[in-house]
């Protein structure tokens, strides 16, 4: 099981590599993760929003107003040129994590 702090420091992350795929909405991304995840990433959306809002405000993605086929208006999200960046170096920070934890746990690299 998953740990608060550690689902918190990976939602950054994941939400921008779920945007790189396409645009998507809060319940949906939500559920991509939790799929993607086998459902250890469940996030609520009282986690989530304040998240999507700081991204915004960063400028890293931007959010839209939208009709879903229901006709009912969701608040879509997509990744910026300067998402696509932030991802980026996203993913050179977690590879240096992961890279770090897989030499420590290699008992034949210490």
């Amino acid at each position: 099981m998953l740990t608060r702090e550690l689902i918190a420091a990976s939602t950054r992350p994941l939400v921008l590599s779920v945007l790189s795929r396409g645009e998507s909405y809060g319940y949906e991304l939500i559920q991509k993760v939790k799929a993607l995840s086998g459902g250890e990433v469940n996030w609520t959306e009282g986690m989530l929003y304040p998240v999507l809002h700081r991204l915004e405000e960063e400028g890293v993605i931007k959010a839209e107003w939208k009709a879903a086929e229901t006709g009912r208006q969701r608040k879509y999200y997509r990744l910026t040129p300067a998402g696509r960046g932030a991802l980026k170096a996203e993913q050179a920070r977690w590879n240096l994590v992961n890279e770090t934890l897989q030499n420590l746990w290699n008992p034949a690299l210490i």
